[in-house]
């Protein structure tokens, strides 16, 4: 399949990342009008901006909704980075509801969650095989966290190249440079040195300047990697976030996007709610540079993040607060560039102008 695919005329719904959240998916997807088929009385079409899983109660209920919406020819997807890790056997924070080697560390966490039959494993690995990494069209482009040309060349002179031989490939790079430079034993040493595990959030780090070094390098060496996980620079300060400390700051990539075609992307864990440093993550910066949760982004208003961080619900179920009181799926219905919500709250946006909130 092409990695670049076009998407449909008309109007559309593009849904943020769900990670597993089944039940808000299918609230959101009938507050749109869509039937339980996908299809639309008005015949407007879904759009999924990626990470369809980990972390929530039920990925393969997800993959199974979206795959059916999908090969119906209602609805169309784009792959993110949580489905880059499965397809790559990446095994990683909150993907135990598929890889039993993770089952253990994230049951505390997580659980309880679906885990799929070994046939449906299949079959989740084969549809998102099959996904692009951009969907565009004359007035829109998606993609799940970044759209930057070099990395777009890349992609597009790549044709229907298999997306994880391609990215292993590029991922390959940065590990042989960091084997040809002795990166990789300072890495090592520095992990000696400290005592502690990456996913340990109760010892904080100092700047681990190898692994900051090999991270930066991974992302930068990477196309694939920069287009589902977005601009990544050396950081000033260790922060916990993911699971796991990291070492290289998300970039706003934004700042710099002029053209005249909107994009709109996920990943970034957006919030309707401002919320502090202490609970996004300790030295955590943020993305959105205070800009409310809104606005459209960039020196022309062309880019919006609609990833407003349904993935976080266990942070609710584990400490009894109201479930979806902060952590919300959305969609953006286009060309209305109007929000909607879950639970049915609604946001009214204009393409570089705040928005104002409406009632359901």
């Amino acid at each position: 399949m092409p990695l670049i695919q076009t998407l449909p005329g008309g109007p559309l719904d593009i849904v943020g990342d769900i990670h597993g959240e089944a039940e808000p998916l299918l609230q959101l997807v009938e507050r749109l009008g869509y039937r339980a088929s996908g299809s639309h009385p008005q015949g407007r079409h879904l759009v999924f901006v990626g990470d369809y899983c980990d972390r929530g109660p039920d990925s393969p209920a997800v993959f199974a909704h979206v795959r059916r919406w999908i090969e119906a020819g209602h609805a169309w997807g784009i792959l993110g980075n949580h489905e880059i890790n499965l397809l790559r056997a990446d095994i990683k924070d909150g993907s135990g509801w598929f890889f039993d080697e993770r089952l253990e560390r994230d049951t505390p966490r997580y659980a309880p969650f679906a885990r799929p039959a070994p046939e449906e494993r299949a079959e989740i690995l084969r549809f998102a095989r099959q996904l692009p990494l951009i969907l565009e069209r004359g007035d829109l482009r998606i993609v799940h966290a970044a759209w930057h040309a070099p990395s777009i060349a890349a992609v597009r002179a790549l044709g229907d190249a298999d997306v994880v031989a391609q990215y292993d490939a590029w991922e390959e790079l940065a590990h042989e440079r960091a084997r040809r430079t002795g990166l990789d034993r300072r890495m090592a040493e520095e992990l000696a040195r400290w005592g502690h595990d990456l996913e340990d959030p109760e010892h904080t780090p100092a700047m681990l300047a190898a692994h900051a070094e090999h991270e930066a390098d991974k992302q930068s060496m990477n196309p694939l990697k920069v287009l589902t996980s977005g601009l990544e620079a050396l950081g000033q300060r260790p922060f916990y976030a993911g699971g796991r400390w990291r070492f290289v700051d998300r970039q706003p990539w934004w700042n710099a996007y002029t053209d005249d075609i909107p994009v709109v992307v996920g990943h970034y864990w957006r919030r309707v709610r401002p919320v502090s440093p202490a609970v996004r993550g300790r030295g955590y910066l943020d993305i959105f540079q205070g800009a409310p949760p809104d606005a459209w982004l960039g020196p022309r208003g062309q880019v919006f993040c609609v990833d407003y961080s349904v993935g976080g619900r266990w942070i609710e179920r584990k400490t009894g607060d109201p479930v979806g009181q902060e952590f919300k799926l959305a969609a953006l219905r286009w060309p209305e560039a109007e929000l909607l919500f879950d639970d049915g709250s609604r946001l009214a946006t204009r393409p570089g102008h705040p928005a104002t909130v409406a009632t359901s």
